[in-house]
């Protein structure tokens, strides 16, 4: 059990009061609030490419393009994502409520960088597809984390009261991210 939480057996809250203020004040959550989305869709229109490509052979480029995109946006996100909790919880990373999120980040982190080093070392194209789906797989656990996050500090926002709105979704949001 965690020294802050409570003998209840309950976890500890997300964001302390002065935490979920930082959280609200800060224009990092709202950078996150909308990378996030973009990340996903961005996933999304890869993975059907990636997936046309293997499916038919057809589409190397455009896949792979699409892959450096969302690579782009995920080592984006994982950045601002740093600079978030940095604000908000006084530590680059590793931050307590978000350190399994992070930790897995850095596995999709890995996934990814993988990827490009696949692209770049000439892989043959359906293995450089192989690495970009498990590099997808990963990230799509990750998002999952985060969006968990996200209800819990919807959740909490609720039994607070005041704070709850639209605030809530952008913070927890934070790497969905990086997610990564």
């Amino acid at each position: 059990m965690h020294a802050d939480a409570p003998r209840t057996g309950r976890r500890p809250a997300l964001y302390t009061p002065e935490e979920r203020a930082r959280r609200d004040a800060t224009p990092w959550t709202l950078v996150q609030g909308i990378l996030a989305p973009v990340q996903f869709l961005a996933f999304a229109v890869s993975l059907v490419l990636v997936l046309r490509f293997l499916a038919t052979g057809e589409g190397f480029a455009v896949a792979t393009g699409s892959i450096i995109v969302k690579t782009a946006l995920l080592y984006t996100i994982m950045v601002t994502g740093a600079i978030w909790e940095k604000v908000v919880f006084g530590q680059y990373l590793f931050a307590r409520p978000f350190f399994w999120e992070d930790v897995f980040s850095f596995v999709v982190i890995a996934l990814h960088t993988a990827y490009l080093w696949a692209l770049f070392a000439g892989w043959p194209h359906g293995a450089q597809m192989g690495v970009a789906l498990a590099a997808y797989a990963a990230y799509v656990i990750n998002a999952g984390q985060f969006l968990w996050k996200l209800r819990t500090a919807r959740l909490e926002g609720e039994g607070a009261g005041a704070g709850a709105g639209a605030g809530e979704g952008a913070g927890a949001a934070r790497a969905g991210g990086v997610p990564a």
